[in-house]
């Protein structure tokens, strides 16, 4: 018996995980199920990541401490994980005593032999992906990770000596040539960050304090990523003073889980933080891709309105439709898509017509033709080695597959067997072999080979859908889902009695689902909109000049990431304003556009130039459009 310690990225708890989020879990449990299948002892861990800026930020709007929003959020994952039936072995939470104490060591470790230093960082800070930029590394300005606008932060901090380790770590890569996975987003890691030279790494910071505070130094917390990625560690017991039993028994993790946006902390601060700790490295790190909305390929973004969540798609397709999408639709190495239309076309003809309809009618068969009970294969004959030989070579066909994570293609094996069953019931024809009584040898053999070989789909099936696999394996009465089961055909006992035949899937309607899931997506009462202002007195909006003005100039300013200076016709007049909306708005696009500005603000000076106004912009999520009228109305006119 191997070990095998896997883990996912553990979840940001700044609000509800998305089916794009989602989609990380239930490809690890199904690696961690294949694995304990195969027999081997596997230790499975995922949880919640729940200090930062953010997370302080989104309670404090909400007027309620951080940890009671983290344990909301927390509850939340969990909740979805185990809805998913995923197969977890420790659930984590940074909040935990235990890793709490554990992070103090670890910080408190490194300062003292020298690999963390204090010193004062001035750089540009992105709050949602809580990381510093300098401005090489910006695209456009922004975030290169999500693309948001970035700040000038200065502030007193510790920082972890990156480009001592820099040479060891190449060596490592270069010496264990599957540690970063798929192969093009290792040489994304280091022509892009590693060999250009890696610069220090801010590790604590002092403007927030929603963290694991630093004991030898008061106004300081622990930065996310010693917090963070040291769960992988601090979850086996692990500690600088004693290890614990786990930790020696699983580190280190065979591989972890984690998606392609967060590579660079795993691959460069994770291992560079375990060499300083004098521990050893992980074996594997995987950068999944993306799950996106639509055919266009959209990530999923509340205020773009394509947020798909795991429990709506549960509630509506089951937990098992929602395992195998997940699992069959998503590439190795390039990003998938979910829509509903292709959801449930794909439940329809992979699950209900082609699993579905061969259990269905292979148990409704042995019920009509021999009262219930699985027959005697006494009467060999044409097509059933070849049926077998699909069977008997699925197993080591998987399993290779499901060495190097290509788990799309794992399914497509299982449905070699389940397209090969099928073309067997066509070509043996069991309902003119039930005919005549001297063909009833034959028929049973038939019948036996099709129950059998649902007995290998079901264990094949039991790591990526394990109710399905269980509900198959109640209908044929069989118990023998295991690995070793399936390496010889024969191992169904004849003369079990099967159950009633019961559709695995239900074949839905197309044009009506979709009509029910456009009328529930319109429910209003489901948009989160920003909370109302307080009450104000008409008397005070009348102070305001709303007037509307046709854009004749439109330019970025020069030195701003954010300014756009317009020229508008007022009327006879003209006006400039400028407005920081660059990131939402090309130029040219505005040119030619009626925009709704207020006329009476005084002047202000922005970036050495002066500004008459400001024009009015709509807000919603990390979208922002400038608000026109619906008519190409005269410049000037006024907003009543």
């Amino acid at each position: 018996m191997s070990k095998f310690y896997i883990t996912t990225a553990i979840a940001y708890t700044s609000r509800k995980p998305h089916i794009g989020n989602t989609y990380e879990i239930i490809l690890t449990d199904a690696i961690a199920r294949w694995r304990r299948f195969l027999g081997d002892d596997v230790f499975f861990l995922t949880g919640t990541d729940e200090h930062g800026q953010k997370i302080q930020e989104i309670a404090e709007a909400e007027g309620i401490e951080p940890k009671l929003y983290v344990d909301r959020i927390a509850g939340q994952i969990k909740d979805i994980a185990d809805m998913l039936s995923i197969s977890y072995d420790k659930f984590i939470r940074t909040t935990d005593d235990y890793h709490v104490e554990a992070v103090k060591k670890i910080f408190k470790k490194l300062y003292e032999q020298g690999d963390i230093y204090k010193s004062e960082y001035e750089g540009l800070y992105c709050t949602p992906c809580e990381s510093f930029w300098t401005e090489t590394q910006l695209v456009d300005g922004k975030c290169p990770d999500c693309g948001r606008e970035v700040k000038k932060t200065k502030e007193e901090a510790y920082f972890l000596k990156l480009g001592k380790y820099q040479d060891k770590l190449i060596e490592y890569i270069e010496n264990n040539p599957d540690f970063i996975q798929p192969e093009s987003r290792k040489k994304e890691m280091i022509n892009n960050f590693i060999k250009p030279g890696l610069q220090d790494l801010c590790v604590s910071r002092t403007s927030f304090t929603w963290g694991i505070p630093v004991e030898f130094d008061p106004g300081h917390i622990v930065y996310v990523w010693i917090d963070a990625l040291s769960n992988y560690i601090t979850a086996l017991g692990y500690s600088p003073d004693k290890k614990g039993e786990l930790y020696e028994k699983y580190w280190p993790a065979d591989v972890h889980i984690i998606g392609k946006d967060i590579l660079r902390f795993h691959t460069i601060y994770w291992p560079i933080m375990l060499m300083a700790l004098g521990e050893p490295l992980p074996k594997q790190v995987f950068g999944h891709p993306w799950m996106l909305f639509g055919e266009n390929g959209e990530k999923m973004s509340k205020s773009r309105g394509n947020v798909i969540y795991a429990e709506d798609l549960v509630r509506h397709f089951g937990v098992d439709a929602v395992r195998y999408y997940s699992l069959h639709e998503m590439p190795f190495a390039s990003d998938g898509t979910i829509t509903y239309e292709v959801f449930i076309n794909r439940f329809n003809s992979d699950l209900a017509n082609t699993l579905g309809n061969l259990v269905n009618r292979t148990v409704a068969m042995i019920n009509k033709y021999f009262d219930g009970v699985i027959p005697e294969p006494v009467a060999e004959g044409d097509f059933d080695a070849d049926l077998k030989a699909v069977c008997l070579g699925a197993l080591d066909k998987i399993t290779k597959k499901m060495e190097t994570w290509h788990i799309a293609d794992s399914l497509d094996e299982i449905w070699e067997i389940v397209n090969r069953a099928n073309k067997y019931i066509d070509e043996t024809t069991p309902w003119i072999l039930a005919k005549n009584e001297e063909d009833k040898p034959r028929l049973g053999t038939v019948l036996y080979n099709l129950a059998e070989s649902i007995r290998i789909i079901a264990s094949l099936l039991s790591a990526f859908m394990p109710d399905t696999a269980a509900k198959i394996a109640q209908q044929i009465n069989t118990d023998v889902l295991s690995a070793d089961s399936i390496k010889a055909f024969g191992g169904l006992k004849a003369g079990a009695k099967v159950s009633e035949p019961t559709p695995l899937f239900a074949r839905i309607d197309v044009d009506k689902k979709l009509e029910e899931l456009a009328a529930e997506n319109a429910d209003e009462e489901k948009i989160e909109i920003a909370p109302y202002k307080e009450y104000c007195e008409f008397d005070d909006f009348l102070k305001l000049d709303l007037r509307v003005g046709k854009v004749i100039e439109c330019e970025k300013v020069k030195k701003s990431d954010k300014l756009l200076r317009f020229t508008l016709q007022v009327g006879s007049e003209t006006r400039q304003i400028l407005s920081g909306i660059a990131k939402f708005h090309s130029p040219e696009d505005l040119i030619g556009k009626n925009v709704v500005f207020v006329a009476n603000f005084k002047p202000r000076k922005m970036m050495g130039m002066e500004s008459e106004g400001m024009i009015l912009s709509a807000e919603y999520g990390d979208e922002l459009s400038v608000l026109t009228t619906l008519k190409d109305m005269q410049s000037g006119a006024e907003i009543v």
